[in-house]
């Protein structure tokens, strides 16, 4: 792991990238942000004994060596992962949870087999309805409660990858060497790293990380009340000037990247003025499904002073990145303008 990324906790570890290594459309496996609810293995696993399980409401239950797996056609995607408590620290009230900036969201092109590939094979029953990830890392805390998600069958049938590289290495142990669920666009949490089983369910499985956690809930309400998190959700961040950063007056370039998880980003505007007026940015780099896009803005600033910087995105469905974010008790998809504003000073 690389020394500038900033660590929350190590055990279990919880690393985010250093906001100067966002400003590259793919991110670095070395600085891509560490998300972890329990211990990941010491060692990578031996692939001649790893097995992949699928089982559940199935018409046969099935086992794959990783060299099934490999003998599958190959598919190489680029997707936007970020954790669903990405930018926690920027809200206006705190939130439980890590104290996450803006560094814990990354984009990679991603190589593996389409999960609906392994589904097909063995066979689907009628009320096939969700499919539950299960890895083999190890809970951490006395109840030893197992990271187990579930996501709807139309999402696994649709765009999820079972990934085994990332950015043209096999994957790292970090990131769930040697097999991860990717749920295209939808959040870290509904990604499964250390994949080992897959169980297909005819409702959502019921777990601590699918009840209690991972939904939106305010205070006082039940948790298994909340909405689950799945897509990622519309936002726009500034990576360049750093907040707090002394710049020479003059031409400042203002750069970012804008998300939308399962939808695309159709404009990007930036605000030198705390939101008074706004100006287009203009868009650096590739545009494919899933994947952030890069933005720069090119500011004349003729005068010293302090000023407040604001982005804001809109997305292909038309879909305007929100004011300010809504809270939620345990912080979940701050995607608020004025949370991600930064302020510089122009010496």
């Amino acid at each position: 792991m690389d020394e500038h990324m900033r660590i929350m906790t190590e055990n279990p570890l919880n690393a985010e990238t250093p906001i100067e290594r966002l400003r590259t459309w793919i991110t670095d496996n070395e600085v891509f942000f560490k998300r972890n609810q329990g211990m990941f293995p010491e060692a990578p696993v031996d692939l001649d004994a790893w097995l992949l399980t699928v089982d559940g409401l199935v018409d046969e239950a099935s086992q794959f060596v990783f060299g099934d797996i490999l003998a599958m056609p190959k598919e190489e995607v680029a997707n936007t992962l970020e954790c669903s408590g990405n930018s926690r620290s920027l809200l206006k009230q705190k939130a439980s949870g890590n104290p996450w900036t803006i560094g814990g969201v990354g984009n990679a092109v991603w190589g593996g087999v389409w999960l609906k590939d392994i589904l097909n094979k063995a066979g689907l029953k009628p009320d096939a309805k969700h499919v539950c990830f299960e890895g083999f890392d190890i809970p951490k805390g006395k109840a030893q409660i197992k990271f187990i998600r579930s996501i709807p069958i139309e999402k696994a049938m649709d765009s999820t990858l079972l990934a085994y590289e990332m950015n043209g290495e096999p994957l790292p142990l970090e990131h769930g060497f040697p097999l991860r669920a990717l749920a295209l666009g939808w959040t870290g949490a509904n990604c499964v790293k250390w994949l080992s089983k897959i169980t297909v369910l005819s409702s959502p499985v019921e777990s601590f990380f699918m009840d209690r956690v991972y939904r939106i809930f305010q205070k006082g309400e039940d948790p298994s009340s909340g909405e689950v998190i799945t897509g990622i959700t519309l936002k726009s961040i500034i990576t360049q000037p750093l907040r707090d950063e002394q710049v020479p007056a003059g031409l400042i370039p203002i750069r970012g990247a804008a998300y939308a998880g399962e939808d695309g980003i159709e404009l990007v505007e930036v605000s030198v003025d705390e939101g008074q007026t706004w100006h287009p940015a203009t868009f650096i780099g590739l545009n494919v499904p899933f994947a952030w896009r890069h933005w720069e803005y090119l500011w004349k600033a003729e005068s010293e002073g302090t000023f407040t910087i604001m982005a804001r995105a809109t997305s292909t469905s038309g879909e305007q990145q929100p004011e300010s974010a809504e809270w939620n008790v345990l912080g979940y998809c701050n995607n608020g303008i004025e949370e991600h504003a930064i302020t510089i000073k122009v010496v």
